[in-house]
């Protein structure tokens, strides 16, 4: 097994893929959208309607000798290669910050074994486990997934299509029943019998119990909904539900969590309808764990916009027609008498500039704003950079910086360096604090 591991927002050079050709060639200058339709499996799932993750961005980017890894992080496999993407904020074995940003957002403790120098079949079967609850909650939302099955009875009561021989196998003498088949719509489905296998392998698992303790009422339903449940029909129901993937955009969380539930089955058989000689794997957006990671810390005093949920949305502009400029900010502050736009950027400081800059002061400009923040993720110390807006015109020789407008890019500080996952949660706590003084005297 050849492994290359890289890190997000990298430049690297080509030479350094040689040894993983094979997978390099399937997956640079590759968008998302390609990928996911190759069999990569995404998160969070709705790519074309996040500003930072979009379908039309790159893993791997080509420029010149070089390849630009971007804000995605995860695994991808192809026959014997494999290309694993770490934070940057990574080292030789760990990858803590990664496993925080997901532990956070999605609400788990730390009881899963993440490390970066786990084997990467077990990494994969992790991840997914990890991602189930999640996916869990979010399509039942939409309730219990009802369909059409055909259901086999041997009754008196027929009302569906006789089942000729089946009848002759199962009522020879004849005692009165009639062996048939109905056509119904029924919960208990090969959708939901996926989900049910899925479950029980989990509790199966020493953590299971403790990974699904935050979705025990979806569960719940689950299981009452599937009493046709049988273990030894789990390669039956797997081998159905790959040949009939939900299609209906109406229930488009139930074909991702069908798919996340069959790689989970199927362990190191990533690939959903296809064969071994497919890209495989798992792909995060750090963009996206970031700023719902801020979202978790600076909650309480800022309104949170979320472009992927559509909730939140605001306007630039009104005309005699209606609204129209739809955005959405990052982060809004509930002080309307001191008004704070906040942007969370997942890239370093130094890439922090011009689309950013005019995004931001528009936001700004839209809630009578006089102080913006970029929220990044910081490891060098770098002190918080404030920047005065100017006034004045090059033309006029009177060009000068105001004292009432700014921007202030202001890092979190992820520690560089922890023995052990304890002790990385006890200096990024510490961090924390520090981060959130700057909105307390904001």
């Amino acid at each position: 097994m050849t492994v290359l591991k890289i890190k997000d927002n990298a430049v690297v050079n080509k030479t350094k893929f040689k040894k993983i050709n094979n997978i390099t060639s399937k997956i640079a200058d590759k968008t998302l959208e390609q990928l996911e339709n190759e069999g990569i499996f995404l998160f969070p799932e709705t790519i074309t309607n996040s500003n930072d993750m979009t379908k039309e961005q790159m893993v791997l980017k080509s420029v010149n000798n070089n390849y630009l890894s971007s804000n995605v992080m995860g695994f991808l496999g192809y026959d014997n290669y494999q290309l694993i993407i770490e934070s940057r904020f990574s080292t030789e074995k760990e990858d803590y910050f990664f496993q925080y940003l997901v532990n956070r957002v999605l609400k788990y403790p730390n009881i899963i074994n993440l490390n970066a120098s786990t084997n990467w079949d077990v990494q994969l079967s992790n991840w997914t486990l990890l991602l189930f609850p999640h996916y869990l909650k979010s399509a039942l939302q939409k309730g219990a997934f009802k369909k059409y099955v055909y259901n086999k009875y041997n009754n008196s009561n027929v009302k569906g299509v006789v089942d000729v021989a089946r009848h002759i196998q199962k009522n020879t003498p004849f005692v009165g029943n009639i062996a048939y088949t109905q056509r119904e719509f029924s919960y208990d489905n090969s959708l939901m019998e996926l989900i049910r296998h899925t479950i029980e392998y989990i509790k199966k698992k020493p953590y299971g119990n403790q990974l699904l303790r935050n979705v025990k009422d979806e569960v719940e339903i689950v299981i009452a909904k599937t009493p046709n449940y049988e273990y030894h029909n789990r390669p039956k129901i797997i081998a159905e539900n790959k040949k009939y993937l939900v299609r209906n955009a109406y229930y488009h969380e139930y074909r991702i969590l069908q798919r996340l539930c069959i790689m989970i089955l199927q362990h190191y058989k990533y690939q959903v309808g296809s064969n071994n000689n497919q890209i495989h794997g798992i792909l995060f957006d750090g963009a996206w764990l970031w700023e719902e990671y801020l979202n978790s810390l600076i909650g309480d005093i800022f309104y949170h916009p979320m472009n992927k949920k559509r909730k939140g949305a605001q306007y630039l502009f009104y005309t005699e027609k209606g609204k129209t400029g739809l955005i959405y900010p990052d982060f809004i502050s509930k002080n309307s008498n001191n008004r704070i736009i906040a942007d969370a950027k997942y890239k370093p400081i130094n890439n922090i500039s011009n689309k950013d800059y005019l995004q931001v002061l528009a936001y700004m400009l839209r809630f009578d704003s006089k102080k913006g923040f970029y929220l990044y993720p910081e490891q060098d110390n770098q002190e918080k950079l404030t920047l005065m807006l100017n006034q004045g015109s090059r033309y006029e020789h009177n060009v000068e910086s105001r004292r009432d407008i700014c921007v202030i890019k202001c890092g979190l500080r992820i520690p560089s360096f922890s023995n052990s996952y304890e002790e990385f949660l006890s200096k990024i706590k510490l961090s924390e604090k520090v981060f959130l003084k700057n909105f307390v005297t904001s």
